[in-house]
């Protein structure tokens, strides 16, 4: 499709096959396919990422996910996996080896940080932690051995942002690769290819799918990368369901309404929050009080549909207030019709010690909160009959 298309108009259109009559796109369930000769065979054993030869190898459903998602986010190719952390599991393989050393940001997804923490060691990897905020720690971080520097902006579950332009740069100069989570952000709000980042993740499950019925990942590139990827993920395995890709398809069409309706209904759960006095801090790049306000202008359409909040009863008054609200509903994921909150210090303490918690900034009575398709007014009254209760505004 033509690149000059606007994103509404690239979600509808940008898998078009002239061959397919069908509108809806149809489900290719069959693992495996069959070659008319043994030369069509042979041909097929040696293509690469063939639609129609195994599903480890590819599938012709994920094949138009794959277009799709990468004509949002302007990239050459993409490729889908089982899961988020598939995606970035396969990236880690494909790119890495012992003796290489990574600089990643302390504020990241749990998953990724237990990954970074516990296995890359294991096989030789070794990892620096910086605070994202502070491009020149990028700087101070890189040695002759690093490979990859990992983004995530903003960040899950604290929203913080890194200065994409600054470090794409800083990498460059030195030939080292990028690799940045898009997920909160979604292609509608950002375009990190556009920033300079080599490659691009999404944890499909949130709002690239929208609807809370899909576990899937993507990761996005040149064509030389995304043929690297391809390579280790035929031996790491983390194949994406026929089902799962036709149902991320489905709902990425609708990534742009959703995501609109999410960035206001976030920016104004936000600002309520923000002026509530049982409230301590409100974490939202929207917020003219956000530290980073201004880079989240310079580099962001929109602000997007996650925030998180503390309240300063700290943990007790975090767990009253989740329990008390009727409309979101007690979930650990984000980017769904229905709003969904959760302790984050609760969901990865399976992954994440109370010391690595801490060093990432999560305290225990953090909130986030991951705004669904509600009108902002409800979510705000039930907000507010929950902060009304007895311990809400208590010290700790």
């Amino acid at each position: 499709m033509d690149s000059f298309l606007a994103l509404e108009t690239l979600l509808a259109h940008a898998d078009a096959d002239p061959e397919e009559l069908s509108v809806a796109p149809p489900i290719h369930q069959a693992v495996n396919y069959s070659a008319a000769t043994a030369e069509e065979f042979d041909a097929l054993n040696e293509q690469s990422r063939p639609p129609h030869y195994y599903r480890r190898y590819g599938n012709p459903t994920q094949a138009r996910l794959e277009r799709v998602v990468a004509a949002a986010e302007g990239a050459e190719a993409a490729l889908a996996t089982a899961s988020g952390m598939g995606a970035i599991t396969t990236t880690l393989v494909a790119l890495l080896s012992q003796g290489d050393h990574v600089v990643a940001q302390h504020s990241m997804y749990g998953g990724t940080l237990s990954l970074l923490r516990d296995v890359a060691p294991r096989f030789g990897i070794e990892v620096t932690f910086v605070d994202q905020t502070d491009t020149d720690a990028f700087a101070r971080a890189l040695t002759p051995d690093t490979k990859l520097i990992m983004l995530e902006t903003p960040s899950n579950p604290l929203l913080r942002l890194t200065d994409v332009n600054a470090v794409t740069a800083l990498a460059r100069a030195r030939g080292i690769l990028t690799f940045a989570d898009n997920t909160v952000a979604t292609p509608f709000n950002q375009r990190p290819l556009d920033q300079g980042v080599d490659l691009v993740m999404h944890s499909v499950t949130k709002a690239i799918s929208g609807h809370a019925d899909v576990q899937a990942g993507i990761v996005l590139g040149s064509d030389e990368l995304i043929e690297r990827l391809w390579k280790a993920h035929t031996m790491v395995g983390s194949v994406i369901s026929p089902f799962d890709a036709w149902l991320a398809l489905r709902g990425l069409r609708t990534l742009s309404l959703r995501a609109e309706r999410q960035n206001r209904c976030a920016q104004a759960v936000a600002e309520y929050l923000a002026g509530h006095p049982a409230v301590r801090t409100v974490n939202y790049p929207g917020l003219p009080g956000h530290p980073q306000h201004d880079l989240a202008k310079r580099q962001m359409r929109g602000f997007g549909g996650l925030l998180s909040f503390e309240l300063r009863g700290g943990r007790l008054a975090a767990e009253q207030l989740i329990s008390a609200l009727r409309l979101p509903v007690r979930s650990p994921s984000l980017g769904g019709t229905r709003s969904t909150l959760v302790r984050p210090a609760a969901m990865w303490s399976n992954e994440l010690t109370e010391e690595e918690l801490a060093e990432a900034g999560v305290p225990a009575g953090l909130i986030r909160f991951a705004v669904g398709l509600e009108h902002e007014a409800d979510l705000i009254v039930d907000l507010g009959q929950g902060l009304a209760g007895p311990d809400s505004e208590n010290v700790e």
